[in-house]
């Protein structure tokens, strides 16, 4: 129900209330669900706790835009589904960066109400405390996860690439590509295994064999990924293009997901690892062309 008193502000200014009204149901529900999917209750009651100071802050917006606004259940479910599958501190992570642009909002709304500046103090209050909140398996290895993904996209890019030119039969090249994969992911991980076991810190040493384990699966599922389109498209030409067109996406989604997780630069980091695999891959296809042209290699 709306209000009944002349309301002073602009139109463009209600609606910056009302979307920042939305934000803080949205936030609200989110933090709250959140705080009944995590086994740490620490954690769980600073998410309880977030969760209330959004529904406060959603009852101070209400008060000026006049609307009791229906939370957007798309977003919540999003934002939901994102913890599941890439993990809590990648939700809450991406969450955050949504509220720090309406924080951006909220400074253009100060001089018109009074409770802006402790919204905004709350804010940045919860940006502190959920940077430190969640400790999980899957980051604490993420560098054994991206030395098997990088190795596994620069290695069988231009394995593959090679293979194209100088064999030119997509199922044999698939069948090179698999072999090829499986063993570079076993050596791999056994590196990893002997590289954590030499660290001086006995903590360390202990992760020795889980760190191995997710250098090898980085390692086959990305191998899977890039060898696909050999066991499907007949000419190996597409099968190349298509497979560099996974890689590419491959790097996307990885680097966008330890951005947000560990707020590095998504930019610069997709396009240097980008850059990486696209010129190795591109050098192994002159060398098969090469190989090919000066040594008569057919198959």
């Amino acid at each position: 129900m709306k209000n009944q008193w002349s309301n002073p502000f602009s139109e463009r200014e209600i609606r910056e209330l009302k979307k920042a009204q939305q934000d803080e149901l949205v936030g609200a529900e989110v933090y709250e669900r959140l705080s009944k999917l995590v086994k740490n209750p620490q954690n769980a009651e600073v998410l309880k706790q977030i969760a209330e100071d959004e529904k406060y802050h959603t009852q101070i917006f209400k008060k000026y835009t006049g609307e009791a606004l229906k939370v957007n259940k798309g977003r919540v479910l999003f934002y939901l589904f994102l913890s599941r599958v890439f993990g809590l501190t990648f939700g809450i992570k991406l969450q955050e960066k949504g509220e720090q642009s309406a924080q951006k909002n909220y400074s253009s709304l100060l001089p018109l109400i009074p409770e802006m500046k402790e919204i905004i103090e709350a804010e940045e209050k919860h940006e502190a405390e959920l940077i430190g909140l969640i400790n999980e398996e899957r980051l604490s290895y993420m560098s054994s996860v991206v030395l098997g993904l990088n190795d596994a996209l620069v290695e069988l890019t231009g394995a593959l690439a090679g293979f194209t030119l100088s064999i030119q039969n997509s199922k044999t090249i698939a069948l090179l590509g698999l072999i090829t994969g499986i063993s570079a992911s076993f050596s791999m991980a056994a590196s990893e295994y002997l590289s954590t076991k030499a660290e001086t810190d006995p903590e360390v040493q202990l992760r020795a064999g889980k760190s191995a384990l997710y250098t090898g699966i980085a390692y086959i599922f990305t191998v899977i990924a890039l060898i696909i389109p050999y066991f499907f498209i007949a000419n190996y030409l597409i099968s190349l293009v298509v497979t560099v067109v996974i890689a590419l996406v491959i790097i996307f989604v990885f680097n966008f997901y330890i951005s947000v997780a560990n707020d590095y630069n998504f930019p610069r980091r997709f396009m240097e690892m980008a850059m990486i695999s696209i010129g190795v891959a591109t050098l192994s296809f002159v060398i098969g062309y090469l190989v090919k042209t000066f040594l008569g290699f057919e198959v």
